[in-house]
């Protein structure tokens, strides 16, 4: 039955509305609700009734018109139920609480567990690596090579990752990308024990699924999150990040304790296909494509949206002629290394130079993460709300991103003159948070300046991220056999130093490449 059918079938005789006049017998309800489904779309539609009296002379000839109108526009939903859907105020008493959650904030909270995922998988080897070395008798060389042999894998996807993203959809190589690193994760302790060249390899594959979650992620937040939410959104998703790390960190140690130090691989690794399990079922790469979206919901992301088509050709020259993209690269750079080397060293550090045990150095490395994740979206919010007070785009990036570099290059400055483990963390602590401002800065930037690239560009400024935490994480392992921590924070400052110039002369927030 279509809709008009269905629609007659529940109006009165209009033969008869003469003979009822403006009599009380013929009540009309003022309002009805009516959900269609046709083949698998589903549509909430709003009848406003007339009493009989109302419909005095109203001719036949106008109420077919409007049936036939109903008829033939029943499929075209976005234009047609602009004026028939009912508003979140008439829906709250017809439609379970869940179908009125914004579908576009599931996407991002199944980002963010995604990213969560990603870390927790990420930071374990960060813990487990010193029982691991302990066994296998490795040198921090050694140590230093495995914790680097991750991003060889993670350096080839990144533009390959964002192509990928941007030509066949985010929903298909994020999903692609949890599997892969799941699966490598899991076998990792397996590799270990056959030989470090197997243990390379793997974790070498375990980047190459990692790789491709950022560009992916960028590419369906870039269709799904109205400009206006920007900021936030993306905070949230790599607080996700942060918090991976934070879970990761305060579980490993007791996992290693309990069950042994393979324990830690075998249980995180095994998480990927709960998480891949929803998402095939509610995840879709455009609001388009997702047939249970709601029209309200659908128009304010379509109309809000700046990237609307897919991405047949990609116009390198064009993206590489620009100055912008350049500070975005060399600026991702400069983050990177210092970030990287607190992701993958932290718990060696808490562990030879503040001489905390296994267990103290997992639970003390959890602050500075905790703090990142409460960072990175209070700077999320503040930077969409200094954007809705007028300030442009591109003063809000340099802010944030300023507060990035300069926060973290003062407190690691400082770790040099403490003299007690507790203001050490504070000091780790204090820069990560700082850190994580960065993420209403560059990393908010992909989006504003190449919406329908995004993807892309991720992937290629995130490709000269991962060389420097490729370099600085090896580097760091050669400098502490040669040097002191002094040495490797000296480093990361001079970088965020740089970082901040290129940034502040080069970048910009508004949109560079349609």
């Amino acid at each position: 039955m279509n809709a008009r059918a269905y629609l007659f079938s529940f109006s009165p005789d209009f033969h008869s509305l003469h003979s009822h006049k403006a009599s009380s017998d013929f009540p009309l309800p003022k309002k009805r609700l009516f959900r269609f489904r046709f083949q698998d779309r589903t549509c909430v539609f709003r009848v406003s009734g007339r009493n009989a009296g109302e419909f005095t002379g109203l001719a036949r000839r106008e109420i077919g018109k409007v049936f036939a109108e109903v008829k033939s526009e029943q499929v075209k939903f976005r234009e047609a139920l602009d004026d028939v859907v009912l508003g979140e105020e008439d829906l709250e008493g017809d439609v379970p609480w869940w179908e009125q959650f914004p579908k576009r904030w599931v996407i991002v909270i199944l980002c963010f567990s995604a990213f969560l995922l990603c870390n927790m998988d990420r930071v374990n080897m960060s813990i487990a690596i010193l029982p691991m070395s302990a066994e296998f008798n490795w040198s921090p060389t050694t140590v230093g090579l495995i914790q680097s042999s991750f991003f060889w894998g993670y350096l080839l996807t990144q533009i390959a990752g964002g192509i990928w993203a941007d030509t066949v959809g985010g929903k298909l190589v994020l999903g692609f990308g949890v599997v892969w690193w799941s699966i490598a994760t899991i076998l990792t302790p397996i590799a270990a024990k056959i030989g470090l060249p197997f243990l390379l390899v793997v974790r070498a594959f375990m980047g190459i699924g990692e790789g491709v979650a950022m560009p992916a992620m960028n590419n369906i937040l870039s269709k799904w999150v109205p400009v206006s939410e920007r900021s936030r959104s993306l905070a949230f998703v790599y607080s996700g990040m942060y918090l991976g790390s934070v879970t990761g960190l305060a579980f490993s140690p007791f996992l290693i304790h309990s069950f042994g130090w393979p324990s830690v691989f075998y249980s995180f690794g095994s998480l990927g296909t709960v998480w891949l399990a929803t998402w095939l079922s509610k995840a879709y790469s455009s609001p388009l494509e997702d047939p249970e979206l709601l029209p309200k919901e659908k128009k304010l992301i379509v109309s809000n949206s700046v990237s609307k088509e897919p991405v047949k050709k990609i116009p390198w020259r064009l993206i590489l002629s620009k100055p912008p993209v350049w500070a975005l690269i060399g600026s991702h750079f400069c983050h990177n290394w210092g970030t990287f080397i607190l992701l993958t060293w932290m718990p060696t550090y808490y562990n030879q130079v503040l001489k905390f045990n296994l267990t103290e150095s997992g639970l003390l490395c959890v602050l500075p993460w905790l703090t990142m994740a409460f960072s990175a979206n209070l700077g999320g919010w503040i930077a969409d709300t200094l954007v809705s007070k007028g300030l442009s785009v591109t003063t809000v990036r340099k802010i944030m991103q300023t507060i990035g570099f300069l926060g973290p290059a003062f407190f690691l400055t400082q770790l040099s003159h403490v003299n007690s483990p507790a203001m050490a963390v504070l000091c780790m602590a204090c820069s990560q948070g700082t850190d994580a401002f960065s993420q209403s800065g560059l990393y908010s930037n992909h989006q504003d300046i190449a919406p329908r690239y995004s993807g892309v560009l991720l992937g290629l400024s995130n490709t000269a991220g991962v060389l420097a935490g490729v370099l600085g994480t090896g580097a760091t392992g050669y400098i502490l056999q040669h040097g002191s921590w002094d040495d490797v924070f000296k480093v990361s400052v001079g970088l965020y130093l740089v970082g901040t110039v290129i940034w502040n002369l080069f970048s910009t927030g508004e949109k560079i490449l349609d």
